[in-house]
């Protein structure tokens, strides 16, 4: 156990001291150049190139000259506004969808379609093997009230009835026959 400690307080010890020399050399690349380099280094005594040409788009004289005071803004950067709504664009005459007048064909127009039944709420959890009938299957769903079996044909709380098993599926309608669902075994 000690020749453990001592390996990791080398260890330790050498990452310190690769840390110091890596802060060292990054301070000694920071200093500023002496003010005066050696004569012997190249450049050392060549004048610095000056810019004849001044860039062309920077007015300095409007730099330290008089800006307008800032506006009053209703804007509260602090609380959040939803973005006003777009303004809504004058429909054409052309394009605007014409409705069915009282006295209208209704077999042009069409008789009022009944909404459609609510989904079927029941979660298909799998199915099991059915004791009673040799290659049939028992379908297991589920909803937040509890868990229900059936087979094929047969209705499930009342309401339900269970049309097709499949592998991973099973295809569920009301009992009126309407609504007919399918739902895979993943989820809905």
């Amino acid at each position: 156990m000690e020749r453990k400690r001592q390996r990791e307080l080398v260890l330790a010890s050498i990452a310190i001291a690769v840390m110091a020399l890596a802060v060292w050399t990054m301070r000694a690349d920071r200093q500023p150049p002496a003010a005066n380099p050696p004569a012997g280094v190249a450049g050392a005594g060549d004048p610095q190139p000056e810019h004849k040409d001044k860039p062309s788009g920077v007015n300095l004289g409007e730099l330290g000259g008089e800006r307008p005071e800032p506006e009053e803004s209703v804007r509260n950067p602090f609380r959040f506004k939803p973005r006003a709504a777009p303004p809504v664009p004058n429909p054409s005459p052309a394009s605007s969808v014409t409705t069915p007048q009282p006295g209208a064909d209704p077999v042009l127009t069409g008789p009022a379609q009944p909404p459609p039944p609510p989904r079927i709420a029941l979660k298909y959890i799998g199915d099991m093997a059915d004791p009673q009938k040799p290659g049939g299957k028992i379908a297991i769903l589920s909803d937040p009230r509890g868990v229900y079996y059936g087979r094929e044909g047969e209705v499930i709380e009342g309401r339900y009835r269970i049309v097709k098993i499949g592998v991973e599926s099973v295809d569920l309608a009301y009992l009126d026959g309407r609504g007919r669902q399918t739902i895979r075994q993943t989820g809905q």
